[in-house]
């Protein structure tokens, strides 16, 4: 839980890679010694589109209760609390709801093709696609939905002996000098006067969230401001991976504190207190392919995390020590970053944009949000494999046909150790008959039928293993392709072709892509040299490629198209070498027999 390179995403591929690893050692075993989805949530903006019309009064703050064992500054009686508005944003890059009760976000919904949900189609539906039948598009994405019972994301609440709750209602100024492109709230209770401005540099998904506490009274205060963050969660979208049922799509608590993020999802120990103290670099809820988070803008600040996740939720609360004399007002400035998790993009938070709204010089902390796109131990040959399709895609303007180009690159590359490897399987080939002669020899003996057949392919100065090298190789290229359509916000939400393929990141509705693999994988055992009797064959013929597409039917498209056209290839390949092979046979003079190539039999 507490370690950072160990997130939900490791999981699966752990299970691809024992998937893979068993079908390896399957054939090793063989060769050595058997020789209606309900629609996705979310489709409706909370309190979208409305903005309430403001009330004559609603710009005047109300009069400041007397705090305890102190003299307030403001009146000598509690004034009624300022009405609840809403008021809504229209940015390019997303739309933003805010409430005063608690002047906190309602909705952060992302505009554009990409910025969607992951829709998951039934293979009804799937079909329908392939026909030209319209399906309802996925909800856009919102990376603010409220949560019953909850704080506000963006809400803050002061704790100790004068406390300031977190769903205090607050006057909403939206004609504050500057307050163009943000909103400004105020409250009051007690010794304490919250400030809190919310404003948008020119473009991108960045945003300014200062906060401005003031001690009204006249005694010292003190106490613990906590920011809060969360998001409602539809237990029917979000699920946990596992072998057979597809990756997972788990969203998570997340605070990075000190050097190591720490996260949570529902069902993992809450992480130790200890390692929720410290500097505090972010803050947020880290999805899938996006995050919403905050930061101290001036660098990592002192505090403390606590995080929640249940089926139904995600929350985080960062905490930071706060005193404050009579009359001091203490500012806490944030940034924040709602939108994809484009390694780009975080790399450079703050942007440009955000540093001259601010006024913010180049030296700028950066907060470590690119982390949060983890590709683990496979992190290097990721970013080829990014590099590789970037390059093919700003080619053909399609990451499938990326995809198909990247498997040609490694085909390239690995061509010379195919063709070692089917040498070396030729050769194999050429002992089958005296294997034969072995196994009925010792037919009562297993054991001493293996250790003849091992001192034949040592005699014969032949590897048994020489045909697998190439799958070898290519599992790494496999479990890395998989990692990075898990991780990668360039590929997610893009299609391949026709209606179906649209999302290479997700399976395949209709089945088609890995059915097809599977038969492709029949037809590339069928074509190899066998090194078995007949029996076991047929069985690995039939066996290893049905326990692999079983395994990969829910799997990302984009992986399925990867290997489909790897097994066209090699279809193509071993086809040309074998000819190419029959045609370069060594030939021997005056009348000495020449070695057949099918079978090993002599002429």
């Amino acid at each position: 839980m507490n370690d950072p390179l160990s997130p939900q995403s490791n999981d699966s591929q752990k299970r691809l890679l024992a998937a893979l690893a068993l079908s390896f050692a399957a054939t090793a075993v063989y060769t050595f010694f058997f020789a209606p989805t309900p629609p996705p949530p979310g489709s409706e903006i909370p309190d979208a589109g409305v903005v309430a019309t403001a009330p004559a009064d609603a710009g005047t703050p109300p009069a400041v209760q007397p705090p305890e064992g102190g003299t307030g500054t403001g009146a000598t009686a509690e004034a009624p609390p300022p009405p609840a508005r809403k008021v809504e944003l229209q940015r390019d890059e997303a739309t933003y709801a805010f409430s005063s009760e608690g002047a906190g976000l309602t909705a952060a919904v992302l505009k554009g093709a990409k910025m969607r949900e992951q829709q998951e189609l039934t293979v009804t539906q799937g079909f329908q696609k392939l026909f030209g039948k319209e399906i309802p598009p996925a909800p856009q994405m919102d990376l603010a939905r409220p949560t019953p019972g909850q704080p506000l994301p963006l809400a803050v609440s002061i704790t100790g002996a004068s406390p300031l709750p977190a769903d205090l209602n607050y006057a909403l100024d939206e004609g504050a000098p500057g307050n163009a492109d943000g909103v400004t709230f105020t409250g009051r209770r007690g010794p304490w006067e919250v400030v809190k401005t919310v404003k948008w540099p020119m473009d991108g998904f960045e945003l300014s969230y200062t906060l401005q506490v003031r001690n009204t009274s006249g005694q010292p205060q003190s106490g613990e401001l906590q920011v809060h963050h969360n998001r409602a969660i539809d237990p029917n979208f979000e699920h946990a991976p596992s072998f057979f049922g597809g990756v997972g799509n788990l969203s998570r608590s997340a605070c990075w504190v000190g050097d190591k993020l720490q996260k949570m999802s529902p069902g993992d120990d809450h992480p130790d207190a200890e390692d929720t103290r410290g500097q505090i670099q972010f803050f947020g809820i880290d999805q899938q392919y996006f995050l919403s988070a905050l930061y101290p803008l001036e660098g990592p600040r002192a505090g403390s995390c606590s995080f929640e996740a249940t089926p139904t939720l995600r929350k985080v609360t960062a905490s930071f020590p706060i005193t404050a004399a009579p009359g001091e007002t203490v500012t806490l400035r944030f940034g924040g970053y709602f939108g994809p998790k484009d390694t780009d993009l975080l790399a450079q938070v703050p942007g440009a944009s955000l540093r001259a709204s601010t006024g913010l010089t180049d030296a700028t902390f950066h907060p470590p949000l690119a982390e949060t796109v983890d590709f683990g131990i496979w992190a290097v040959i990721c970013k080829i494999l990014l590099w590789v399709m970037k390059f093919f895609y700003g080619v053909t303007g399609n990451w499938g046909v990326a995809i198909i180009l990247l498997t040609v690159v490694v085909k390239l590359v690995l061509l010379p150790l195919t063709y070692r490897s089917m040498v070396s399987m030729e050769e194999v080939k050429k002992l089958q008959p005296r294997m034969e002669e072995i196994r009925k020899k010792h037919a009562d003996n297993r054991e001493q039928q293996n250790l003849e057949i091992m001192k034949l392919y040592q005699e014969a100065k032949v590897n048994p293993l020489g045909g697998c090298l190439p799958l070898l190789i290519q599992m790494p290229v496999w479990i890395a392709l998989f990692t990075a359509l898990r991780n990668s916000f360039d590929i997610y939400g893009e299609p391949f072709i026709g209606p179906i393929w649209r999302d290479l990141t997700y399976k395949d509705p209709t089945y088609l892509l890995p059915l097809a693999l599977g038969v492709s994988m029949v037809i590339t055992q069928k074509m190899q040299p066998q090194m078995m009797d007949a029996t076991q064959a047929k069985i690995m013929t039939w066996f290893l490629p049905i326990i692999f597409t079983l395994t990969l039917l829910q799997y990302p498209a984009g992986l399925s198209l990867y290997i489909f056209t790897n097994n066209i290839l090699s279809i193509a390949q071993q086809y040309g070498l074998r000819k190419w092979l029959d045609r370069n046979k060594p030939q021997t003079g005056g009348g000495t027999p020449a070695v057949a190539g099918a079978g090993g039999r002599r002429k």
